[in-house]
Parts: structure tokens; C-alpha cells; sequence
């Protein structure tokens, strides 16, 4: 088994609010990978004392020692499970009704000798590669279907739409969001390599069309992940020098890749 990760931070100057991992259990049998995106809430009251990085170093914790420890457990309830737990760390200090409270994006998978379970929770990706080299995305697609008038700007959406019906879902403080999650299982003889992108990374294709998911599973099976974010930070560079008068919502965003090779 081959495992790779890399988080970088949009901004050196401020923490990065992305979270990713890779949990082996002891046994040496099967595994897990998360990867979280934590959501960047715009200046003002958000009704907690917690960071972002807070709330996804606990909720990804959460998952990775969840998936791995209870692997009899659906998927769905491991984030439900995880979501209570870090709800509770901080019911008491905190509002956690408020629809600016930390939350995240979600992609959680697991495998064994048998199979890989998956689940995907807004608009981070999960892209699995077949003996054959065929690569598919897995994706929650809730977010990009919404009208252009619900996004306030690239990087704030309207509260009428998050984690609403009709909307789209993140992972906050409520444990039923899980249900609402993209989920599945594949036969393990199906898949030959997982790669799990934050949409700072996912940018390379989403943003700037560089090419499509097939390219960036080869870019990071050949090159490596950290070569696949050196790329988007160069097209984000190269794009505020040539569009300099353009409106966004994050120059550079935090970017995560955790790629496994079963």
C-alpha cells in the first residue's frame, strides 16, 4: 500500500482550516482516509468561541478514529457519531444553532479485503481509480446546482441555502446531517487507488480547467500530490496577473490531497 498527503494553507499568514488524514489500524487489515474543508465564516459573531481549525482537528479526529475502531459501523453513522461527539465538547460555551457555527465539508473512506465504503458531504471530492485506470468522480453536486443569486461572492453563500432543504448540507453541529450525505460501497477488486481533494486542490480542474479528473489522478499518481498544488497555486498566480480588476472570493485557497494506492 502506497500513502501520500498534503495540506497547505491558502495564506501563510493565517491557519490552515483544512483537515486530512490516513488512520491504519493496528491489524494491518483495511484503513480509512478523511479530508475536511473547514468553512470560512465571513467577519462577525458566528455564535462560538472555537476556530475553524478547532472544530475540524476535532471532527476529523473523530472520524478517523471512529472509521477505524468501529468498522461495523455505516459510514453515515461514523459522521453522525463524530458530529455529536465535537457538539457536545462545546454545547455549553456555545450557540450552536447559529447558521455561521464551524462546520465542514466531508469525504470519508474506508476499505477492507472486501470492500470500499465512501461518503461524500458537499463539494470536496473523492476520485477512484479501477484496475483498468478508468477514474470516476464521486461527488455531492448540491452546491454547484444552486442559482447563481444564493452565492453572495466565490467564497460566502447565503444562509437561506446552507444545510437547508433545497440547499446544500455541511457538516456542523446537527448529527442528522449525515443522512443527507452522498454514500456508497464498491467491491475492493474494483478499485485500485483512492485520491480525496479539497476544492482548493479540486481548483486545477473546477476553476481553471487545466484538465479533467482523469489528468489530475495521473498528475498525482506520477508527480505526487504536493506537485498537483504547486500547479493550482502557479494558475492562481498567473490568473490575479492577468485578470487583475476580477472580483474573488479567495486568491489562494487551503488545499488538500490524500491519495492511496490499495
Amino acid at each position: 500500500m502506497r500513502t501520500e498527503l498534503v495540506s497547505e494553507p491558502g495564506d501563510p499568514e493565517r491557519p490552515n482550516e483544512d483537515f486530512a488524514s490516513v488512520g491504519l489500524p493496528a491489524s494491518g487489515q483495511g484503513g480509512s482516509l478523511v479530508v475536511l474543508d473547514g468553512v470560512t465564516p465571513p467577519r462577525g459573531d458566528h455564535g462560538c468561541l472555537h476556530t475553524v481549525p478547532w472544530f475540524t482537528a476535532r471532527l476529523g479526529g473523530a472520524l478517523t478514529e471512529l472509521s477505524v475502531s468501529q468498522g461495523d459501523l455505516p459510514l453515515r453513522e461514523v459522521l453522525a457519531r463524530a458530529v455529536r461527539r465535537v457538539a457536545d465538547a462545546h454545547a455549553g460555551t456555545c450557540d450552536l444553532s447559529h447558521p455561521r457555527t464551524p462546520q465542514a465539508t466531508v469525504v470519508l473512506a474506508r476499505w477492507s479485503a472486501a470492500r470500499v465504503e465512501y461518503l461524500v458531504l458537499s463539494d470536496s471530492a473523492l476520485l477512484v481509480e479501477s484496475p483498468a485506470g478508468e477514474v470516476t468522480a464521486l461527488l455531492d453536486d448540491r452546491l454547484s446546482l444552486l442559482p447563481r443569486s444564493a452565492l453572495v461572492s466565490d467564497a460566502v453563500v447565503d444562509t437561506t441555502v446552507r444545510n437547508k432543504e433545497g440547499g446544500f448540507f455541511t457538516a456542523a453541529a446537527d448529527p442528522s446531517v449525515a443522512a443527507r450525505a452522498v454514500t456508497g460501497t464498491l467491491p475492493r477488486s474494483s478499485v485500485r487507488a483512492l485520491a480525496a481533494l479539497t476544492d482548493g486542490a479540486t481548483r486545477w480542474v473546477e476553476r481553471f480547467g487545466a484538465g479533467g479528473w482523469p489528468e489530475l489522478f495521473a498528475l498525482v499518481r506520477e508527480e505526487g500530490a504536493a506537485s498537483l498544488v504547486e500547479r493550482v497555486r502557479d494558475l492562481e498566480r498567473a490568473d490575479a496577473r492577468e485578470r487583475p480588476g476580477l472580483r474573488r472570493g479567495k486568491p489562494h485557497d487551503d488545499a488538500s490531497v490524500v491519495f492511496v494506492e490499495l
